[in-house]
């Protein structure tokens, strides 16, 4: 799996395929999808072309996409599978992740809410039951290795000990503002690859890409606030995605270089701590606007 991924979280369609394409363009070969953010086809169709036009074989990218909340029950695991690859123009996934470890209410609402509005789990189901179902997936040769996505320590330690095939990726926001040491801790123990989203700080501000930190070790390397962030991330030991949306971005957020050792021990001293996303304690995404299901 290519360190440096992009990722897919675009709500406007038609930036979803030109993103993809740039971003295709500029050399990434790591693309993250989702079935919730509900443009797997754009991603599909982006890829299909950007490849045609690059003379690139299917083996050269690497594609991820995950399994949403209320497909959690393991008899609904496999036609959402297929219905993601369908959707992706795939015959097989390199990755298939649990976005997130929270049950939801079965069925093609992504997001069942009761009277009060609040969000209708389904109980009768535990990740363990989920996480075999993807087994079965790797064990029929429909994907190369399966993860999960928006999950603590906490509740990712009980799962591997139980997992039959262990995790190969955790992806969990990540940047100096939550740099998730622990986690990233016991994924290096247990050869998971972290794959930090939000690396940037997803547009906040103030946020990383600000913080004075950041923005001088910029100025004294030559590159840009984005290019400090996701050299660290990627020193640091973990894999990324960022989410680049014209092909300026796409080449900047390519051109990464390694930064001194001085710089990173800097990073790492930042106080500052922030979590973007709460999705980690709701199964909720907190970058994905609700809306019905199509």
């Amino acid at each position: 799996m290519p360190a440096l991924g992009f990722g897919t979280l675009i709500p406007d369609l038609n930036l979803t395929v030109s993103a993809t394409r740039d971003a295709l363009q500029a050399g990434f070969r790591h693309f993250d999808a989702a079935e919730r953010y509900r443009n797997e086809s754009q991603v599909g169709e982006a890829l299909q072309d950007g490849m045609a036009a690059l003379g690139l074989k299917r083996e050269d990218i690497f594609v991820t996409t995950k399994l949403w909340n209320s497909n959690h029950r393991p008899e609904r695991v496999r036609p959402a599978f297929e219905a993601s690859l369908e959707r992706l123009k795939l015959t097989h996934l390199d990755l298939y992740l649990i976005h997130t470890p929270y049950a939801f209410q079965p069925g093609d609402n992504q997001d069942p809410r009761d009277a009060s509005g609040n969000v209708i789990y389904d109980t009768d189901i535990t990740l363990v039951d989920t996480w075999k179902a993807l087994e079965s997936l790797v064990d029929q040769g429909r994907c190369n290795a399966i993860g999960l996505s928006d999950i603590t320590l906490e509740k990712l330690a009980p799962l591997y000990d139980a997992a039959r095939i262990k995790p190969a990726v955790v992806q969990v926001e990540s940047h100096p503002y939550l740099p998730e040491d622990e986690l990233l801790q016991f994924c290096k123990e247990k050869s998971i690859i972290l794959l930090a989203f939000a690396p940037l700080g997803h547009g906040a501000r103030p946020g990383p890409l600000e913080d004075p930190v950041i923005t001088q070790i910029a100025t004294r390397v030559g590159k840009t606030p984005a290019q400090v962030l996701l050299a660290w991330a990627i020193q640091r030991g973990t894999a990324l995605l960022t989410t680049p949306k014209s092909a300026d971005r796409a080449q900047e957020n390519f051109n990464i270089s390694p930064l001194p050792q001085e710089a990173l021990d800097e990073i790492n001293r930042i106080e500052t701590r922030e979590r973007l996303n709460n999705v980690v304690n709701t199964g909720v995404p907190g970058f994905i606007p609700r809306k019905p299901s199509a």
